[in-house]
């Protein structure tokens, strides 16, 4: 008897540690969040649960509670397959690493960077890949504050190959019309405006270039999300996800 007391005890106090710590979502009770996916528990993901994954990773980075991971074992188990949940179109920048700041591991998600966080054909073929075939359920476009990419565009900065890069990032700096004072990389508001009009601009552009996703979110298997990266706090604010279109 006093051990049944004891078993009833300790199931009692872990589940209120479980109730104090709390769960992330309904999906961490389903599976192992530090095991890769498979092709299994990629399918029975939904884009709305997948971005709710997003979040709870940003939210453990930001609180230093990141899963531990056997990123070696990881390799092991990814060898002969990868099953990722989301694609991440990001910038180049060092100081916005897609799997750290989304607390993933290895084969956890695609990711594409280039200066500025733009699309073009290969950058699109690439996602089309990642999300038709691959089976990727989130487009993320991550852009990010004190982006130099976005300053070089509004200061319209000529360098080699540097100069035909930043010129699609234009058409963002054209849109901006309502932020007073000079339009170049010393106006703060001004860069920061940019770089969200950006963002929007590129969530638009893959939908209008890539009639594969395009059909893919108006099936509902694929959300298209635009976000912002804070460099100062590592947060990561999500903007209104693209959830259907007509097809």
């Amino acid at each position: 008897m006093r051990r049944l007391r004891f078993l009833v005890h300790s199931s009692l106090v872990s589940a209120l540690v479980l109730f104090l710590v709390g769960v992330p979502t309904a999906i961490a009770s389903e599976r192992d969040l530090t095991a890769p996916l498979t092709a299994e528990t990629q399918a029975a993901l939904t884009p709305a649960e997948v971005l709710q994954l997003l979040k709870d990773g940003n939210e453990r980075f930001l609180n230093g509670q990141a899963l531990e991971r056997d990123f070696l074992s990881q390799v092991r188990m990814t060898s002969e397959g990868q099953y990722p949940m989301a694609s991440i179109l990001g910038c180049i920048d060092s100081r916005v690493p897609h799997e750290i700041v989304f607390d993933k591991g290895v084969g956890d998600i695609f990711s594409a960077r280039i200066a500025g966080n733009f699309v073009n054909a290969d950058i699109l073929g690439s996602l089309e890949f990642a999300t038709a075939v691959a089976g990727s359920k989130v487009v993320v476009v991550l852009g990010h504050s004190e982006c130099g990419a976005i300053k070089g565009a509004c200061d319209n900065v000529e360098l080699g190959n540097l100069t035909s890069t930043l010129a699609n990032l234009a058409p963002a700096v054209y849109a901006v019309t309502d932020v007073p004072g000079e339009r170049t990389s010393k106006n703060k508001p001004f860069v920061e405006k940019v770089a969200h009009q950006n963002v929007d601009m590129t969530v638009q552009n893959i939908l209008d270039r890539s009639p594969v996703m395009r059909r893919l979110v108006a099936e509902g298997k694929l959300m298209i999300v635009g976000a912002m990266h804070d460099v100062r706090t590592g947060k990561v604010e999500f903007m209104d996800p693209v959830t259907s279109v007509e097809d």
